[in-house]
């Protein structure tokens, strides 16, 4: 291959990863005018002499999240929807609060990779790759200890504890996205054909109907 023919090869593989990559902000901020009825990727801009302290400010993640439900875990976001300076900038983070056992379960994000950070407790953490190797990798964190997920990979967090966990979490974008995997293939609306459901896993369709009842 000639040296010209590297240059824009390599020039592409550039470009093709800065476009996986939340645009980079062309003013100081462009804070989220929830009143605004322009649909953009994202949202639009306020009025900058309007801007407030407040608009970059967001209290609440000292509360502990009600975790009595299903799965014992509540997921407090901090988006550019809680925290309207967030928009353009590219980050947001969440709170996780975990009952004893509980777990944030099986998901991914699309938009984001995450950084967590273990405040209280014991978390057993872990992703999947992707296919063909779909290799588990997991691992046991304790307070302070941190561990990434890689953008769009399954993964979970489970608390390994007899008592409260809580974590907080940094994603690499202002709007990261959540599909549980759970939620998405079993309580789609409308449902997946529990045909398709039942030869992806392998199952009687009783199976499947029961777990789409269930969500």
């Amino acid at each position: 291959m000639s040296n010209k023919l590297i240059i824009l090869s390599v020039l592409a593989l550039s470009f093709a990863c800065l476009a996986l990559a939340e645009p980079t902000p062309l003013q100081d901020f462009c804070v989220a005018d929830t009143s605004s009825s322009v649909k953009v990727n994202g949202a639009a801009c306020k009025n900058p002499m309007q801007v407030q302290a407040e608009d970059f400010s967001f209290s609440g993640l000292h509360i502990m999240g009600n975790t009595s439900n299903a799965v014992g875990s509540k997921v407090t976001p901090v988006f550019a929807t809680q925290l309207p300076g967030l928009n353009t900038l590219g980050i947001s983070m969440v709170r996780i609060d975990y009952a004893p056992w509980g777990q944030n379960p099986p998901h991914t994000h699309p938009r984001a990779t995450e950084i967590l950070t273990v405040l209280e407790g014991s978390l057993q953490v872990g992703f999947v790759t992707s296919n063909p190797d779909n290799r588990f990798i997991t691992k046991v964190l304790q307070k302070g200890d941190v561990f990434v997920f890689p953008v769009g990979l399954v993964h979970f967090q489970r608390n390994v504890g007899n008592g409260y966990a809580t974590a907080i979490a940094a994603l690499s974008s202002q709007n990261p996205g959540a599909i549980t995997i759970a939620n998405a293939v079993f309580g789609a609306n409308p449902p997946i054909s529990s045909d398709i459901l039942a030869r992806a896993f392998q199952v009687d369709k009783s199976v499947v109907d029961e777990l789409q009842a269930k969500f």
